[in-house]
């Protein structure tokens, strides 16, 4: 069943009528409310008792909830028999379909689907037609389904697609197809259940058909990374019982796996025994080996041990991959203990032995970072105007300049020079956290700042919706949200110019399509936005999304709604949808982990997993972990630090670096993902009160980092 994870659609349609679904009705839906269902419920019977000409929308909108709680007999009644607008009959038909196949009648949800797809719009059609296929499959009519089957595994593979082909496949006595198709699932899905089944046919063939050490490697690396260790060491065990595991190369590369399997389940005494033995293995093998050893030494804060293993790993393996990290890593490890002129040699060498690193450019910007550190502000200067005419698209560039600027101040240069060099920061990049740190040193000069955007967002004017979205207008108006959103990012797809971007964006965000309207700015409209400062397009990039529920959240916990926008911006880019490769879900990225430690503290039922979908409770508990941590952070870059990286994270880079003024301890958060968050969101939050806020007077950012409170959340 399809999962109903909604979209931000708002209820603010043009010109299209009466709607049988109240606003009220519609806002709960959009937002997953609990009360939804009853409400459409109440609503339904309402306009059934007074005959009203919309009771198929409301069935329609009835039924898909009804389906999303998994009451299929109550879904197949109300969509049964329903009459609805034309745009609408081929999801009403899918539905119909889905009710059908849920209730065990395989034949009625064929007949269902094969409307649905007769006059299905490109969002639904593949849908319609891998379900097709399987509930033709499901109802004996293998030779049928397979040509739908066919074209559905084909277009938009997935673990029950291959699956499910492969029986078609086999029905049809296409052998070769089907284990093609088993195979696949096995290896490209290890963690789907089918993966399991379908090694079982082919093991069960005969003569059987039995996996390779590089497939069982594959497979075992894939369980690895999603987290499965102990399922991987399974997958290892199985390998050397079928006696694929013969010779002193193969040993090393199982090793390999196995080590960091072993270090993932806490084995750490047998994971380096792993290690051992991988170390003996072919020269590719052993240097990967090398360089997991040492990045278990930095993870376990053991960077004087890291330092040195990365500095023998360089030497030992120098023409292997793993070298160009580990001379990136050895400058670094220098940097994090504050050996400073160590560092500058370190990153000096990097750049003479790896001149085709990836990492050369970042390596420039931490080589003269140290000589920062060091007071040597010329020599840094010089080695920052470099990575600028170097890489000048590099997204180093905004801080390398900020950084030769403010290397100029620290030296002693006059407000006169250091001004201009500031300006250049902002008007070349003024969406950038650099932008906001020169806008400060500008303020400490007496000097006024040019704006970074003369103009506040403006979304474009007008009413008119584009042709293309009218089939997203009318699902909107059903209440199909999801649908709504899948029809809409099927359209922008197809965006060609921005002229065209333009006028779908903005009737995305009169849509309240957030995040789709966000998605088609970052990809065709960032010229306009940030070169030539045009409102209409900055519109998309800084929408006020889902504004009703995060003022009224902000507000109950006392935060600015600007933070909760700025974290929402960076964690989900206004998607209610997105989940994460760690398990965050939602607007906010909340974590099952932490919705239940909120819940608890909000004297609440826990919510399940899929319920932090919902845009109203994920707002709601973002808003609320926000307030708690500016109470105990009191600086919106620690605060987002901690959402980012966690409390005591936070509290102990204060410890570390606290006596740093904010923007060489930013710098330094040892975390590379989190300096990037902390940076965004610093950017976002102060670009969100500029434009919205009513305060005249410029809000300022605190370049002094507080000590935090010992007391307060702490998860």
């Amino acid at each position: 069943m399809r999962r109903w994870t909604g979209s931000g659609l708002l209820t603010v349609m043009v010109g299209t009528g009466a709607w049988a679904q109240s606003a009220s009705t519609l806002e709960a839906v959009r937002l997953h409310r609990a009360e939804a269902r009853s409400q459409a419920r109440q609503e339904l019977e309402a306009c059934v008792a007074r005959k009203c000409p919309e009771q198929g929308r409301l069935a329609l909108l009835t039924g898909t909830l009804a389906l999303a709680e998994g009451d299929v007999a109550e879904a197949r009644t109300l969509l049964t028999g329903a009459e609805v607008p034309t745009l609408l009959r081929p999801y009403l038909a899918y539905y119909q379909g889905q009710a059908h196949f849920y209730a065990g009648d395989a034949a009625a949800a064929a007949a269902a689907f094969a409307r649905a797809l007769e006059k299905a719009p490109p969002a639904l059609a593949p849908e319609a037609r891998a379900r097709l296929g399987e509930s033709l499959l499901a109802a004996g009519k293998a030779k049928e389904a397979a040509p739908m089957l066919e074209a559905a595994a084909t277009q938009e593979p997935s673990a029950e697609l291959l699956f499910q082909r492969a029986q078609a496949r086999k029905a049809l006595g296409n052998a070769a197809g089907e284990q093609a198709d088993l195979r696949a699932v096995a290896l490209r899905y290890p963690t789907h259940p089918y993966a399991d089944e379908a090694l079982g046919v082919l093991e069960a063939l005969k003569p059987p058909l039995r996996l390779t050490l590089a497939e069982r490697l594959q497979r075992a690396q894939g369980l690895l990374d999603a987290g499965n260790a102990r399922r991987a060491l399974e997958e290892l065990e199985r390998a050397e019982a079928a006696k694929l595991v013969r010779t002193p190369p193969d040993k090393a590369r199982v090793a390999l796996v196995r080590a960091q399997a072993l270090f993932a389940t806490g084995q750490k005494a047998k994971a380096e025994e792993a290690l051992a033995v991988a170390r003996k293995g072919p020269t590719a093998v052993a240097a990967e080996a090398a360089y997991v050893t040492a990045r278990r030494a930095m993870k376990t804060d053991d960077n004087a041990t890291a330092r040195k293993l990365m500095q023998a790993l360089e030497k030992e393996f120098p023409k292997e991959g793993p070298a160009d990290e580990a001379g990136f890593f050895v400058g670094w490890l220098d940097l994090q203990a504050g050996h400073f002129a160590e560092a500058v040699k370190a990153f000096t060498d990097f750049d003479q032995r790896h001149a085709r690193s990836r990492r050369r450019d970042e390596a420039m910007w931490y080589r003269a970072l140290a000589h920062l550190r060091l007071g040597q502000y010329a020599q840094a200067r010089a080695v920052l105007d470099s990575l600028v005419s170097t890489f000048p698209q590099s997204s180093l560039v905004p801080q390398a300049r900020y950084w030769a600027a403010r290397g100029q101040a620290l030296e002693g240069a006059s407000a006169d020079v250091i001004g201009p060099a500031y300006e250049t920061v902002i008007t070349s990049a003024p969406n950038s956290y650099y932008a906001l740190l020169a806008t400060e040193r500008l303020r400490e000069l007496g000097k006024q700042p040019p704006p970074a955007f003369p103009e506040a967002p403006r979304p474009p004017a007008g009413s008119e919706v584009p042709s293309e979205l009218k089939l997203a207008v009318a699902l909107t108006e059903a209440g199909l949200f999801r649908d709504a959103a899948e029809d809409v990012r099927a359209r922008t797809a197809r965006i060609r110019n921005p002229e065209q971007a333009l006028a779908f964006a903005g009737a995305l965000l009169r849509l309240g399509e957030y995040g789709n309207a966000h998605m088609v700015a970052a990809r065709h409209l960032w010229g306009r936005a940030f070169g030539a400062r045009m409102p209409e397009a900055l519109a998309a990039f800084y929408p006020r999304a889902f504004e009703n529920a995060v003022q009224s959240e902000a507000s109950r916990y006392e935060v600015s709604p600007y933070l909760v926008w700025a974290i929402m911006r960076r964690e989900s880019a206004f998607r209610p949808e997105v989940a994460s490769a760690a398990d965050a879900r939602g607007l906010m990225q909340v974590i099952p982990p932490t919705a239940r430690a909120i819940a608890r503290k909000l004297a609440e039922p826990e919510p399940a997993p899929a319920e932090l979908f919902s845009p109203s409770l994920s707002i709601r508990y973002g808003s609320w972990y926000l307030s708690q941590l500016m109470k105990r952070f009191a600086h919106p870059a620690l605060a987002a630090a901690a959402y980012n990286a966690g409390p005591e994270a936070a509290v102990k880079w204060v410890k570390d670096k606290g006596v740093l003024p904010l923007d060489l301890f930013v710098e330094e958060i040892p975390f590379r993902e989190t300096r990037g968050y902390v940076k965004q969101v610093l950017a976002d939050l102060y670009l969100y009160q500029s434009f919205y806020g009513k305060d005249p007077s410029p809000q300022r950012l605190s370049l002094t980092v507080p000590v935090p409170n010992t007391e307060g959340v702490g998860f």
